[in-house]
């Protein structure tokens, strides 16, 4: 019989699926329960049930593992931003090298051994410059709650401080929190500006200042082993990464749809002048087969950073029609990635050198990967 909602039941843990939920097993039925440890015995409480699988809440850890580990938030389990302030550091990266090569190998085809280990983040805590936070009425204590998403469901948690925000955030919602919104259902932004940048409001700019040296070093490191002379960066927001790998190569052209993002990318570069390259306002799929005509396929490095739902198939399709020497893809969804890949991969127009995974997002269920990936 498979657990029905409200039953209590003891399970071990066999496995922690990408997103955080650790796997067990009632018989032949799979439980997924979130806040657990690889070999774990717990007891939880069956929330849902599902044709195939069943969700439980946590209620007590019966067997723990050595790598659990005290939460240094108070909120932790309640709000719904990190998945595993319960486990140790080392073992966090551990699990999410693991989790990227499982992607990899059961999306993408790919043999799991072409992911390398993750690289960590020297601020485990403290580490994130952008936060959202938002305003939800409590119709029980008849006032504004001012935090993040709960983890167990869409309302609100009430939060003073976030562990994983820079210090200079934690000063902010303490701002924000003496001069509350007017309603509940807003949205508040918190970001601290990077220095030296114009970054516009709604644009993207990477979360974590303590890792982004090492993931451009990462990135170069993949240019200079494939020696392009020029380089296309697609989605390149504010110019980031064209302007950190313009003195690598001979020329560069960044690409970004948003104009704001543009215009800032203009700015950068002219800042640190950057004037071996050029900025272009346009969707990446219609301008990508111009540009690569007047750069040589063979001496070509496209980079390619696009949103967590990963490129459109047009995109694909474009990319494989006019294969570049190489394509490295930065992403922070793994997944959307592995099947990315596959696509480019097939048909053996592109072959998968190596994944390094960069743990940008530590203590939270996310990580930042860079794909080289060489034309065959």
């Amino acid at each position: 019989m498979n657990p029905a909602v409200g039953e209590k039941i003891t399970i071990t843990i066999s496995d922690i699926a990408f997103g955080g939920e650790g796997v067990g097993r009632a018989g032949e039925f799979v439980v997924f329960v979130p806040f657990v440890a690889l070999g774990e015995e717990v007891e939880v409480e069956i929330t849902e049930v599902k044709p195939r699988f069943a969700r439980a809440k946590l209620l007590r850890v019966i067997k723990a593992s050595d790598e659990r580990v005290t939460p240094e938030c108070r909120y932790f389990g309640d709000c719904g931003g990190c998945q595993y302030q319960h486990l140790a550091y080392p073992a966090q990266l551990k699990l999410k090298r693991k989790q990227i090569a499982d992607l990899f190998q059961r999306i993408g085809g790919f043999d799991p051994s072409v992911v390398a280990p993750v690289i960590p983040c020297p601020n485990p805590y403290g580490y994130r410059n952008r936060i959202m936070i938002r305003s939800q009425w409590d119709k029980f204590k008849q006032g504004l709650n001012i935090g993040f998403i709960r983890a167990d469901n869409r309302l609100v948690v009430d939060i003073e401080e976030c562990k994983i925000a820079e210090p200079a955030l934690n000063e902010e919602i303490k701002r924000v929190r003496a001069n509350p919104p007017p309603k509940g259902g807003l949205k508040v932004a918190l970001r601290i500006q990077p220095e030296g940048w114009v970054v516009p409001r709604d644009s993207f700019f990477q979360n974590n200042f303590f890792l982004l040296p090492k993931l451009v070093e990462t990135v170069r490191e993949c240019l200079r082993d494939n020696e392009s002379r020029h380089l296309l960066d697609i989605y390149c927001g504010v110019g980031f990464f064209s302007i950190e790998l313009a003195d690598a190569v001979e020329s560069y052209t960044g690409v970004e749809l948003d104009e704001p993002a543009i215009s800032a990318a203009r700015k950068n570069a002219q800042a640190r002048n950057r004037t071996n390259g050029e900025f272009i306002a346009g969707a990446a799929e219609q301008l990508l087969p111009s540009l690569l005509k007047k750069m040589p396929a063979e001496n070509t490095t496209i980079l390619l950073d696009p949103p967590r739902k990963g490129l459109h198939r047009e995109m694909l399709e474009v990319l494989r029609t006019n294969p570049p020497s190489q394509i490295i893809y930065v992403s922070c969804h793994p997944a959307t990635m592995a099947r990315d890949l596959n696509v480019l991969c097939s048909g053996d127009v592109f072959s998968l050198a190596r994944v390094t995974p960069l743990d940008m997002f530590p203590q939270t269920q996310h990580v930042e990967s860079v794909a080289d990936v060489r034309r065959v």
